[in-house]
């Protein structure tokens, strides 16, 4: 069996992030799901913990680079 490292601030930062480009987005988190079939409110909340493919899902959605985006959860961490 795996165990799942589980870093709480880092998730925190992502969770800050999507949040921030949802609302930049003007999407609801039923929006977010419709279109991607992710939960994204599980993530803004910080209770999940995203798999590397959620987090490149949600970049193609919001129209960012994996870059891109851990350069702006590194500004929250």
């Amino acid at each position: 069996m795996v165990t799942q490292i589980r870093d709480n601030k880092l998730i925190k930062g992502i969770a800050a992030v999507l949040k921030d480009l949802r609302e930049q987005k003007g999407v609801s988190q039923e929006e977010v799901y419709n279109d991607t079939n992710i939960h994204v409110g599980r993530i803004e909340t910080a209770k999940a913990n995203p798999t590397v493919s959620t987090i490149s899902a949600m970049c193609k959605y919001f129209g960012l680079t994996l870059s891109d985006f851990y350069k702006k959860v590194e500004g929250h961490l």
